[in-house]
């Protein structure tokens, strides 16, 4: 039945891909219908794609330039995390404004994730990879045709995860399938479902080829040393050195299943993620535990092969920063000298939330009433501090005097896609099943298994996210998607259909392209 479905999708798709490759250039455009900007091209056109080094070089910088997307002014959580979210502003207005889903407010932090042009730039970058990497086949022995293949594959998953990342964002916008040097061609936008089908037939074709893990020697689809680096090797700093850091098979499964649950197409979704599931451990992924989630040198700290889909900032290679990471919002005294934390979530939420009496990431010993938790520091004083991720430096052999973080960026984890299926498995009225997956994730956090009504299993799967997923970038896509399953929010249901839930296109991408129009809502 698996095969038959996948068979399907991949007919399907495959149809649409036609139409992606036809609809070329597009962006950034002056008064005179041309602006010319520096180029986003990781090496220079004319010169480096000679060698094996200039493929590492472009293939690791496109992965960069996706990270600096995200991190910038901490953009994957206001995108996913603060819109009408658990977390509440302390002094900061901006982040006010995100919470409140006033997104046209004034501030340079909102006018700046209003603008696409850096997820452009890695659409730039990986296209041009593409079209260029087969040069330096013919050039360097020392780059295989098995190399090659991989690479454009992760180039064309990459491409395709930041185009699903856009169209989360902003809903349609303009679908480029080439690379360009200084010029962008003025370009409408493209309907989100044809950009999301663009996507998933690149998927479909990258997984092929992707292997489950890099640089080691036993693996069925890429043996060997990557780039020169034996992940399993016995040299110490290579040990681990790809694991998390580069997209898998496993990877591009997951992000097939999130774009089929955003587009509503969850018999699809429901197949890739069964698929991602299934293999999982062949990437080197396990379940995490409680403990591990929460310790400042555990599931967060540097890249882990259970980081499906990831972007680190490793201490030993000196990629820590004080923005783009959860912390550098949530973290303040005791953990670090700040007084306060720009966000945290009020008691009185945590308790709605964390509502059963065994849950090991926040309840109350009925004994004394304090709290055990990891999730939260200082809960009942003053100054709760939203604590589950807290990398800070070199973890643990750490204090809070210099605030410096070393947590990687997770999009996704196996409890994550779990609770995905079980929700796709429930949409499709499978609820012994979609129960089935849903307790996995419950009885990991102590948890005993649901025992509620069968049509309240979507609710138990989404407040499950709620839960697990907190400070992962995870909660306002969430609400998106549960009340386009029950439709019973009139306010929400006015944001569905209005496209409230996307963000404005900034003024400057406005400007500069005249064939563009503004989201409805924000007109």
């Amino acid at each position: 039945m698996l095969s038959k479905q996948l068979h399907q999708i991949r007919f399907n798709t495959l149809k649409f891909q036609a139409i992606g490759f036809l609809m070329t250039v597009l962006v950034l455009v002056s008064c005179n219908k041309k602006l010319e900007i520096n180029s986003t091209h990781l090496v220079n056109e004319n010169n480096n794609w000679e060698t094996i080094s200039d493929t590492r070089g472009a293939l690791l910088g496109a992965y960069g330039l996706l990270r600096a997307a995200l991190a910038d002014n901490n953009a994957h959580w206001l995108y996913g995390e603060l819109r009408q979210g658990d977390f509440v502003a302390t002094t900061r207005l901006d982040l006010k404004a995100v919470i409140d889903n006033k997104l046209n407010a004034p501030y340079p932090t909102l006018q700046s994730l209003s603008n696409w042009r850096r997820f452009y730039a890695v659409i730039n970058s990986t296209s041009l990879f593409i079209e260029r990497a087969g040069e330096v086949l013919k050039k360097d022995r020392q780059y295989t045709e098995k190399n090659y293949k991989t690479d454009v594959a992760q180039m064309r998953a990459l491409r395709a995860f930041t185009y699903f990342l856009m169209c989360r964002i902003w809903g349609d916008v303009p679908l480029i399938t080439s690379s360009h040097d200084a010029y962008f061609e003025k370009k409408e936008r493209t309907k989100q479902s044809i950009v999301l089908r663009y996507a998933e037939s690149e998927l479909i074709l990258a997984a092929t080829d992707l292997p489950y893990k890099y640089g080691f020697q036993t693996d069925e689809d890429l043996p060997g040393a990557y780039y020169g680096k034996y992940t399993d090797g016995t040299v110490a700093a290579d040990v681990g050195y790809w694991n998390g850091v580069l997209l898998t098979r496993t990877s591009a499964y997951a992000i097939l299943a999130h774009i089929a649950a955003w587009d509503q197409r969850y018999l699809e979704a429901s197949t890739y993620a069964e698929i991602a599931i299934r293999n999982y451990e062949k990437t080197g992924a396990s379940f995490t535990t409680t403990a591990n989630l929460t310790l400042s040198s555990g599931f967060f700290y540097n890249n882990k092969p259970s980081h499906l889909i990831a972007f680190p900032f490793r201490w030993d290679t000196k990629e820590f920063s004080q923005v783009g990471h959860i912390e550098d919002l949530t973290l303040a005294a005791p953990l670090i000298t700040r007084a306060r934390p720009h966000i945290y979530v009020p008691d009185e939420t945590i308790t709605q939330i964390f509502n059963e009496a065994t849950d090991g990431r926040f309840r109350i010993n009925p004994v004394d009433g304090k709290p055990v938790t990891d999730y939260f520091t200082g809960y009942g004083s003053s100054n709760t501090v939203f604590s589950k991720v807290k990398c800070i430096r070199n973890a643990p052999q750490t204090d809070g005097s210099l605030a410096l973080y070393t947590s990687a960026m997770v999009f996704t984890r196996i409890e994550e896609l779990t609770l995905l299926y079980a929700e796709a498995q429930a949409v499709l009225g499978n609820t012994s099943s979609a129960i089935d997956e849903l307790d996995r994730v419950r009885f990991l956090r102590g948890l005993g298994g649901y025992n509620g009504a069968a049509d309240g299993v979507i609710d138990a799967i989404f407040l499950e996210r709620r839960r697990e997923l907190m400070g992962e970038g995870w909660r306002w896509f969430d609400l998106v998607r549960l009340n386009r399953i029950k439709r019973k929010d009139a306010a929400f249901n006015q944001l569905l259909d209005r496209g409230g839930i996307y963000w404005p296109i900034s003024e400057e991408v406005l400007r500069n392209n005249s064939l563009l129009v503004q989201n409805e809502y924000w007109r």
